[in-house]
């Protein structure tokens, strides 16, 4: 009989425990943990330098953690690299393609260090699903930066890999084009997907399922985008016949209640404005809680 734990880690995309890599005397990573349940999109934060890059690096098992474990769909990715790389895509941050090749001819190059067959069909749907049919036969090189970007995400899904890793895959985009992504994303963690996305941009964060915050090779929280934004806390202004009062509360979903509970009925109350902070408060407070102003 199945254990829940072990029901747990069957549906976990990806298992990290205790997972720690150090470059000589610098510790990129100290004994991180981590869980991703499949089908769901996970957010990466953290300032330059937290580990970010090298936890990706070792998860598509370009790298190995000097301790801990690693699980990839089940497997270890750096001793069943083989296996693991055939079911996992990785976009990275500047777009790995040949400039003097064509949208096509770089997917089709792609898709066949994948697919035995039925290549022509599989990189028709992804260039549909990345919007590029139209330009599909122009050269890498004259392309925008936007259009790259788009290259490089449907080359990293050609071979429908069940786990996709996209480091910074907004970087340098426009509003519109980085709306379109998100709406790719979520399609594709609806239809079973796993993303883990590495990102600087805050208020992307509100897309992801979860949010995985790293600073200094550890993972300081690891939550829904809703229970980080209440455990932010924020101000609760009553505006009242007689005045006006402040109230400072440490959780919105925790302290707000017992505040309005102590007003009663107060038929004198006009107005009440509840005023919490934003993401990227709340994501820099955990960051750097004495407010150094480190980079993300």
């Amino acid at each position: 009989m199945v254990t829940d734990q072990g029901e747990q880690e069957m549906n976990d995309a990806i298992s990290i425990s205790g997972v720690s890599k150090r470059y000589g005397r610098i510790a990129a990573l100290s004994g991180v943990d981590l869980t991703v349940p499949a089908g769901t999109i996970v957010g990466l934060v953290g300032p330059n330098g937290a580990g970010k890059t090298t936890l990706i690096r070792i998860l598509v098992g370009a790298l190995r953690a000097d301790q801990g474990t690693v699980r990839v769909l089940g497997q270890d990715p750096f001793t069943n690299r083989r296996l693991v790389r055939t079911q996992i895509g990785y976009m990275p941050q500047a777009p790995v393609l040949y400039q003097d090749l064509t949208i096509g001819e770089n997917i089709t190059f792609f898709a066949r260090g994948h697919l035995n067959g039925g290549v022509a069909a599989k990189v028709a749907e992804v260039v549909r699903f990345v919007d590029l049919e139209e330009e599909i036969d122009r050269q890498v090189q004259s392309l925008s930066g936007g259009q790259a970007q788009r290259t490089s995400l449907a080359a990293a899904l050609v071979h429908e890999p069940n786990v996709l890793f996209l480091d910074e895959p907004t970087a340098g985009v426009d509003p519109e084009l980085r709306r379109t992504f998100w709406l790719r994303f979520r399609e594709l963690a609806d239809s079973g997907v796993t993303l883990v996305v590495s990102t600087h941009q805050m208020d992307e964060v509100v897309h992801c399922d979860r949010v995985a915050i790293v600073r200094s090779g550890l993972v300081l929280a690891d939550a829904a985008p809703k229970e980080l934004f209440s455990s932010g806390g924020g101000t609760v202004r009553i505006e009242k016949e007689t005045g006006s009062e402040q109230h400072h509360i440490g959780s919105l979903a925790d302290d707000l209640p017992r505040v309005l509970y102590d007003l009663g009925l107060d038929r004198s109350v006009k107005r009440i404005d509840v005023q919490g902070p934003t993401m990227e408060e709340v994501i820099l407070g955990l960051i750097d809680p004495n407010g150094g102003g480190h980079a993300v």
